[in-house]
């Protein structure tokens, strides 16, 4: 048996953020979702290492990470803290993998600008 090294953080309630138009932020990454904010900074962290940045110009939605792909990579190697993070104007999240598909939000701040 394995023995979880990492902290389990609380799942909070997602809120209002971004923009007037952007709406309530999902209080869990969905599977189809998109890792990528377009300026500012997103990733998939294991122990707090970026294994995967969003690319600073893509040619191709190709090039970005769904929930289904950061998923497929953290259930190879489920001992870890795996987090989805998302910086962007007006809006940050930080998402935590807490079990199969699921990625709760554990942050939620203003972004930066």
């Amino acid at each position: 048996m394995t023995t979880t090294t990492w902290e389990k953080l609380p799942a909070i309630e997602g809120k209002h953020g971004g923009c007037l138009n952007c709406g309530v932020r999902p209080s869990f990454f969905p599977v189809d979702g998109i890792i990528a904010v377009g300026f500012g900074y997103a990733a998939l962290h294991c122990d707090n290492k970026a294994v995967w940045v969003e690319p600073n110009e893509a040619k191709s939605d190709d090039e970005y990470l769904t929930g289904a792909q950061a998923e497929e990579m953290a259930a190879k190697d489920p001992e870890h803290d795996w987090r989805i993070v998302l910086e962007g104007p007006l809006s940050g999240r930080t998402y935590q993998r807490h079990g199969e598909n699921e990625w709760a939000l554990v942050e939620q701040n203003t972004g930066f600008a």
